[in-house]
């Protein structure tokens, strides 16, 4: 079985970036940061860029997108 670790890495290996709903819909992930600061650590480099859409209430939010970084 996967850690969370392997199947982060994975999916940005696979489709190039990764938001926290897309961690959480895809992956079961909750906690996306801190899981993206635990790769850092583990020497992957990885960027970060803030995107904002609106919610369902039009109101606009914004939320980091990461990339891995080759």
């Amino acid at each position: 079985m996967a850690t969370k670790k392997q199947r982060v890495l994975r999916y940005l290996e696979e489709f190039g970036s990764i938001t926290s709903l897309e961690a959480f819909t895809e992956l079961g992930e909750t906690r996306l940061a801190a899981t993206i600061y635990d790769l850092k650590q583990d020497g992957y480099n990885i960027s970060k860029k803030s995107e904002s859409s609106n919610n369902r209430f039009g109101e606009k939010r914004t939320y980091a997108r990461y990339f891995l970084v080759s």
